[in-house]
């Protein structure tokens, strides 16, 4: 029958799979040789495994068959074919919210066995809501870019596609809608999540003044979200650098640059977790930075609802190590931050050892003053979890 098939596969699947890269490259490269399965059925098996993983650090005394169905019927929210051929008395509840259908399964794990190290959370985080907020994928957030926004929308009503606002720019959609298919991505729209959108608002309430170019200085770069919300908020008066630790993570970047029509900039590669990291020859561009975005390499926790791999597989010693790599990243970046210069510290981490603690260290231990520190909340619009703190140096 073919919803036992989905099931033994399911579970050849997560047998085999050790977290070793991202889940969903994982299974890409199992459908690829595995040829006889179409387009549904593979749908169907992702999401098994997928719910799988939600449960996080939960569910741990039973078996593999066993967890995926009872991850099924917590995390889906509308009738389940797979569910009904196995559990039909659950999928007649399947609409109750997921801590009444935890209850109802009678497995002995309660919501705060998915996420279980509260203790570490950064201030001001609800434990209980982040727990539930991996039983859901996230949606997906678009941000129109200046200008863009009446071809946008002409473009997403012709092709019937609904969408909500989610504040200025800001639109989201199902997580699998085909946005690609519709919209041209970079130049007209950024994949980005909702609170990635917001953490650069300082620079919406408070510009730097004057009509120079200002000089920014992204120094650990990734694929450049950060650079172009940056180029479009300061309407494209930049003197923008990038740099990250590899040329395969910028060359990324470049083809979003070109894409968004950003042409203007200096690229470099920096390990900024060491000492003297920053060549001569790249010092000049940057020595004098106004303004350092440093979205500092993390746990990635505030966005593990969408990677539940991430949760499920998760070593807690990981957080001490990062954090002292972001210590050092910052301790190095700031050396070429101008005297009133800004600087935005960025983590899409829940931790407080990689968010109020670095930012402590950055006040104590680098002499700048904190202008204002906020967590920024995802779990209750389906979103991701951040954190930023902006700081000016004296």
């Amino acid at each position: 029958m073919r919803y036992h098939s989905y099931l033994n596969t399911a579970k050849k699947i997560i047998e085999s799979y050790k977290g070793e890269m991202p889940l969903s490259h994982f299974l890409k490269q199992f459908f690829a040789a595995e040829k006889k399965y179409g387009s549904k059925d593979r749908k169907q098996i992702a999401a098994l495994c997928y719910n799988y993983y939600r449960l996080g650090k939960a569910a741990h005394g039973i078996t593999i068959e066993e967890r995926i169905i009872i991850a099924t019927f917590v995390c889906e929210n509308v009738h389940s074919e797979f569910l009904n051929f196995h559990k039909p008395e659950w999928n007649e509840k399947i609409g109750l919210p997921g801590s009444e259908k935890i209850s109802i399964s009678h497995f002995p794990f309660s919501i705060e066995d998915i996420f279980p190290w509260n203790n570490e959370l950064s201030n001001g985080i609800d434990a209980g809501q982040f727990a539930i907020s991996f039983l859901l994928q996230p949606k997906l957030f678009l941000r129109i870019r200046p200008g863009k926004t009446d071809i946008v929308l002409k473009k997403l009503d012709a092709a019937s596609l609904s969408y909500q606002s989610v504040q200025e720019d800001g639109i989201s959609f199902p997580n699998s809608t085909r946005i690609d298919e519709v919209l041209e991505i970079n130049r007209e729209v950024v994949v980005q999540d909702a609170n990635s959108q917001r953490v650069l608002d300082h620079l919406r309430t408070d510009p730097p003044a004057g009509a120079e170019p200002i000089q920014l200085w992204d120094c650990c770069a990734a694929s450049g979200g950060k650079s172009i919300l940056a180029y479009d908020i300061l309407k494209g008066n930049v003197k923008l650098a990038v740099s990250d630790i590899r040329e395969s993570i910028l060359s990324n970047l470049k083809s979003r640059f070109k894409k968004a029509g950003i042409n203007n900039y200096h690229s470099f590669i920096a390990d900024l977790i060491t000492p003297g990291c920053l060549p001569d020859s790249y010092r000049v561009p940057i020595v004098i930075c106004q303004l350092l975005i440093c979205d500092a390499p993390c746990t990635g926790s505030g966005t593990w609802s969408r990677t539940p791999e991430q949760l499920y597989f998760f070593d807690p010693t990981l957080i001490d190590s990062y954090a002292k790599k972001q210590r050092s990243i910052v301790s190095n970046a700031v050396k070429s931050l101008q005297k009133d210069g800004l600087l935005f510290y960025i983590t899409c981490s829940v931790f407080k050892k990689e968010n109020e603690e670095i930012a402590e260290f950055i006040a104590n231990e680098l002499g700048l003053e904190m202008l204002e520190m906020t967590i920024l909340k995802g779990y209750d619009k389906r979103a991701d979890s951040m954190f930023t703190a902006v700081f000016q140096k004296k």
